[in-house]
């Protein structure tokens, strides 16, 4: 039997090991890449529908929606591609997106502030041509 100890100190060198990155990594990245496809496609739809059945303030919100949707789908392809990238390479994390879901909250907060704005601007000026054109009967009908 050996005397020496079982856990020896090395003189500071560092062994280089591979690692391994799991398959369920890779999904897990797609399965992300997917769901954030899966939200636009939402938003994507709820534009069609304000286009296909509202008035002018629908149609101003579903481009809006549109571009929300567009911009987002944008985004997501590029996350999805610098995480598999940064996969691929096994590189040091963190792989989390801080970014992203604080801006889609910041643009349909945004959508949301603006959508009633727009709504009362076309009320007051249907109010105001409707006082104009009473008015206007008013004057010539005495």
């Amino acid at each position: 039997m050996s005397t020496q100890p079982l856990l020896q100190r090395t003189a500071q060198k560092r062994i280089a090991l591979q690692v391994r990155v799991e398959p369920k990594v890779f999904f897990a990245n797609e399965r992300t890449f997917l769901s954030w496809l899966h939200f636009t496609v939402v938003l994507g739809g709820l534009a069609v529908g304000l286009l296909n059945f509202g008035d002018k303030v629908g149609r101003i919100s579903a481009a809006m929606f549109s571009f929300i949707a567009i911009a987002i789908m944008v985004y997501a392809l590029y996350i999805y591609h610098w995480r598999a990238s940064a996969i691929r390479k096994r590189g040091s994390g963190p792989y989390d997106d801080r970014l992203g879901p604080t801006l889609l909250c910041i643009a349909l907060f945004s959508k949301l502030i603006v959508k009633p704005v727009h709504a009362n601007r076309l009320r007051l000026t249907k109010a105001i041509a409707a006082a104009i054109v009473v008015n206007f009967i008013l004057r010539f009908t005495d």
